[in-house]
């Protein structure tokens, strides 16, 4: 059985009443609740936005959704919601401002509107609640020695990363800068692993089973170290939900980008498939995920392979994911760049 707790302090009674009446819908749904936030595998955290206070995870798999309340809607939701994501160490800070409704802020999709039925909200958290977290890793240093410097496919990986970076590709959906202090972009930095703030991820198929993937957080312009700016991806270890990936001996890896058990499931489905692109941008008129999974979640990979599935050439599609971007198939990222670019929508539609 699932569980969920409901942690920190409301700044109303209506307030505290309110998201209690959010954690009732998650019980109707068989979540138990539970008194110790360490057994927890959802957090409902009520915050004040005057002084944030952090829920510290004890385990990487607790998600946790930051609540507070404001009597009016501010001018720029976004600005006001997203350093509250920062400072409460949230998957999402859910803003609610009574008889006008509530609005939902992530860290890579923006902000988006719903009502302030209980109801309505539980249904948008439900999936982050209920997914499975793939983000675990496992390196194994056995890569050929022939592949430390890298191959044609990691110089196309970089090469593509630097044409995102010239087509404004690269960083966030909205100018996140303008949304963040010094402070609390440093701490972005920190906290996220990112680079640049260099969002989206590119891979290249090495041979059947193997390919060749942008590594978490790192700024796609600057490709260029195999085992810290790209990885080699050989497997997927669904018992204990860990990639499994080749590095050189002797190095410290990073972490392979989050959606690499969506690129998995795609290249496994899809032998035809040589590169995969997904970027926070958007292409009108493609059929898209229904339910806003999280990012590097079991979940979106298998709605998203099975939208892949389903197109006329699932080796040369572009599909969405709501309120996110796009996930694209090719040849090589030098194709799907070339058939996709004059489409792209800069600003991704949120709903």
């Amino acid at each position: 059985m699932r569980s969920y707790a409901i942690w920190g302090t409301s700044t109303s009674p209506g307030h505290a009443e309110w998201v209690r009446r959010i954690g009732a819908e998650f019980e109707r749904d068989g979540f138990e609740l539970v008194a110790d936030v360490a057994d927890a595998d959802f957090v409902l955290n009520m915050f004040d936005a005057q002084d944030p206070r952090a829920f510290r995870r004890a385990s990487r798999g607790t998600y946790s959704a930051s609540f507070y309340e404001l009597p009016e809607a501010p001018d720029d939701v976004l600005k006001t919601s997203y350093p509250m994501l920062v400072r409460t160490l949230a998957n999402v800070v859910v803003l609610h401002v009574p008889g006008e409704g509530v609005w939902f802020t992530t860290m890579e999709r923006g902000t988006y509107r719903i009502t302030d039925d209980p109801a309505d909200v539980f249904e948008r958290l439900a999936p982050l609640a209920k997914s499975k977290l793939v983000i675990d890793n496992e390196f194994v240093p056995d890569l050929e020695p022939e592949l430390w410097d890298g191959d044609e496919n990691t110089a196309e990986l970089a090469l593509a990363g630097k044409r995102m970076d010239e087509l404004d590709l690269l960083p966030a959906p909205f100018p996140v800068h303008e949304y963040l202090s010094e402070r609390d972009l440093r701490h972005v930095m920190r906290l996220y692993q990112v680079g640049g703030l260099s969002y989206g991820n590119l891979s290249q198929r090495l041979d059947a089973d193997r390919f060749w993937m942008s590594a978490s957080g790192v700024d796609k312009s600057k490709l260029e170290r195999v085992g810290t700016d790209f990885l080699l991806v050989t497997g997927y270890d669904e018992a204990n939900a860990r990639i499994v990936l080749s590095v050189p001996p002797g190095i410290e890896p990073r972490r392979v980008s989050v959606d690499a058990i969506e690129h998995w499931m795609i290249y496994q489905a899809h032998p035809d498939a040589g590169a995969i692109l997904h970027v926070h941008a958007w292409v009108e008129g493609i059929p898209a995920t229904d339910i806003n999974y999280p990012c590097g979640t079991q979940e979106l990979a298998e709605s998203v392979a099975e939208l892949i599935a389903n197109e006329p050439d699932p080796a040369h599609a572009v599909i969405g994911l709501r309120n996110h971007g796009i996930t694209a198939t090719g040849d090589t990222l030098t194709e799907i760049l070339d058939r996709i670019t004059s489409r792209l929508q800069r600003q991704v539609p949120m709903t």
